[in-house]
């Protein structure tokens, strides 16, 4: 049994409430009795994620733009979605099909991580798609320009180890991902 304790909020007021990020700042009391007045809490909505393989062992992912880096990354079809309106699998399904036009009648939810629970509330629910295929065109909302590229999955591993795949979340998905199905093959 752990001795350890949750810190308790004595104060907490919304700084920041638009649609795109939500800040609060929360007055904290330490379990050794210290008093952290200006503690910030990024409320982010959760994530839906797509480790998609292909029949030919190819693993699809998305390019894009990430302003606040300022490059260009190489991750796994993604989004945000509100879990008052629709689950974890629907909003998978749908951004998959969005932002690639790749479409699964076989997913498998894989893990459920935190982002960054020392400042962020929320969740990746990482999910694996075999035997994707391609039935459409992208359908991208106004913030994304996405180029569409096909790695083989022999060769994703080399890629993270030399840092082209870099993104916590979709290194976290491939991992248990292909780890998933080596235990079922």
């Amino acid at each position: 049994m752990s001795n350890l304790k949750k810190w308790k909020t004595l104060k907490s007021k919304m700084l920041l409430d638009d649609y795109w990020c939500q800040v609060r700042q929360d007055e904290i009391e330490l379990p050794n009795g210290k008093i952290i007045d200006d503690y910030f809490v990024s409320i982010r909505p959760d994530v839906a994620m797509v480790l998609p393989i292909t029949s030919s062992r190819e693993i699809i992912f998305v390019r894009q733009y990430r302003h606040a880096v300022g490059d260009f990354f190489l991750e796994l079809p993604a989004g945000n979605f509100d879990s008052t309106e629709e689950s974890a699998e629907v909003a998978a399904i749908r951004e998959l099909t969005e932002e690639t036009g790749y479409i699964s009648q076989e997913l498998i939810k894989i893990g459920t991580l935190y982002d960054k629970p020392s400042k962020d509330t929320n969740q990746i629910h990482l999910f694996l798609a075999e035997n994707v295929i391609k039935v459409r065109e992208q359908q991208l909302d106004i913030t994304e320009e996405i180029e569409i590229v096909l790695i083989p999955v022999e060769s994703v591993l080399e890629r993270i180890t030399q840092g082209e795949i870099s993104v916590a979340g979709t290194v976290a998905a491939i991992l248990l991902g292909l780890n998933l199905i080596n235990y079922k093959n």
